[in-house]
């Protein structure tokens, strides 16, 4: 099983629209083949962003958190990270490395150039659609 770090991106944009990588990502969480891991702080963001009414307007909160139960139950929860500053940029996206190197994940984004120092730990960065055929080729 894959483990995996996903940036609220993917999230934003499988909640947007039913045609992409993003979606196709999403639906197949909790499938076995590979695990979103969470942090404290990753759950707090999830819950931030996906909650704004004007990002998206046509989903409820009780489906967010409808949503965000089912991953939380269905993720590997990383209860410590260790902080290793400064790498990035965005210290948001340091939040991500972060996680990703403590549970040693590929990280999934749509900004794959915000994490340019994600290799020198040894973390694949993967868009939606590179990691889901990175899945289908390793099986």
């Amino acid at each position: 099983m894959l483990e995996v770090v996903l940036d609220t991106n993917v999230l934003v944009a499988a909640f947007r629209s039913k045609r992409g990588a993003s979606y196709q990502m999403v639906r197949s969480i909790g499938l076995g083949d590979w695990r979103p891991n969470i942090s404290v702080a990753r759950a707090l963001e999830y819950e931030d962003v996906l909650k704004r009414q004007a990002l998206l307007p046509s989903v409820t909160e009780a489906e967010i958190d409808r949503f965000l139960d089912y991953v939380f139950q269905v993720s590997n929860l990383i209860p410590s990270v260790q902080r290793r500053r400064p790498n990035l940029p965005d210290p948001g996206d340091e939040l991500i490395l972060e996680l990703a190197v403590e549970s040693r994940a590929i990280i999934v984004t749509h900004n794959k150039a915000h994490f340019t120092g994600a290799a020198r730990f040894g973390i694949l960065v993967k868009t939606p659609a590179e990691f889901l055929k990175m899945l289908r080729e390793s099986q």
